[in-house]
């Protein structure tokens, strides 16, 4: 059967009391009821809002839902042998059955009394803020999390190679279950202090390479970072600005024994000072070189200064 998120589908937490759950319901029964709304999913809108009222309401069915544990809407799945023996499901095919139709079941005499409905811990979703260096070796933090219990902190692991956006699930970390529910989980959604130097793109690392005009006419072995330490870059001669050089493998961490690439964008450095020698230099450069980007205009002549 296919999994439904009936908590998403009326925009409530998994922690909602009963006034909650029915005020979102009514709040979106009038917003799409087919003879208010004539945005074509109103229909069907409509009957997705009554679907997981019907279920959430009902403390029974609701615990039953809740046991099933949170997956993404849609996905397939069966719900396991316990749940199968407490609510009355036992030696049943799932192929095919519906989700709602299952728990409407329960409604109907289906479910023979077992005691205390076993109930699924709560879940916890929190934000952890980690540096880049963090990202590509790992780390434990401390997370403080408030709770039913008045609050606890817990030191978790964040393993090598998580990036910008990622969710990563602590399984059974959450709220304690009852009556011999399992334990909730606690999902980590993963955010990046911005660096100094690079700037990531999922495992790839990027960072300006400033390059005096000779190092990027002749070419140059230059030190550049690295989030192990620094190494030698070997600059081809006839380098421009803007161009990329990339060092394979030297990017971030990607958790499976592999990593991103580091991006050097070269950016001509030209000195602010000139000594008398060098600025004779560039002068004989200036007279001897062939190179020309821009022909002569003919235009009317302004000065450039520095802008604010």
């Amino acid at each position: 059967m296919k999994y439904k998120d009936y908590y998403a589908a009326l925009g409530v937490p998994r922690d909602a009391d009963t006034e909650q759950i029915k005020k979102a319901y009514r709040k979106l029964a009038r917003q799409h009821h087919p003879d208010v709304s004539k945005a074509p999913d109103a229909e069907a809108r409509f009957k997705e809002a009554g679907e997981a009222y019907a279920t959430l309401k009902d403390p029974e069915k609701r615990a039953a839902y809740d046991q099933l544990g949170r997956r993404p809407a849609g996905e397939e799945f069966a719900p396991p042998p316990q749940w199968r023996h407490d609510f009355g499901a036992d030696g049943q095919g799932f192929e095919g059955v519906d989700l709602a139709d299952l728990l409407a079941a329960m409604g109907r005499g289906r479910r023979p009394s077992r005691g205390p409905v076993p109930m699924h811990g709560r879940d916890y979703e929190t934000s952890v803020r980690i540096t880049l260096e963090d990202a590509h070796h790992g780390a434990s933090v401390k997370l403080d999390l408030a709770d039913e219990e008045g609050g606890r902190t817990l030191e978790v692991t964040i393993p090598a190679g998580v990036t910008e956006g990622q969710k990563l699930r602590l399984r059974g970390r959450g709220g304690k279950g009852r009556n011999g529910g399992t334990d909730g989980d606690i999902y980590l959604h993963i955010t990046l202090a911005p660096h100094r130097v690079f700037r990531p793109d999922h495992h790839d690392l990027y960072f300006d390479l400033a390059l005096a005009p000779w190092e990027a006419a002749l070419g140059a072995d230059v030190e550049v970072p690295t989030l192990d330490g620094p190494v030698l870059l070997t600059v081809p001669p006839g380098t421009h600005s803007g161009r990329k050089l990339r060092l394979r493998g030297r990017g971030l961490a990607d958790g499976h024994s592999g990593r991103g690439d580091l991006y050097a964008t070269v950016r001509i450095d030209v000195p602010a000072t000139l000594t008398e020698r060098e600025r004779e230099l560039f002068g004989e450069l200036a007279k001897v070189s062939r190179f020309n980007p821009r022909a002569p205009a003919g235009k009317e002549k302004f000065h450039g200064t520095t802008a604010a």
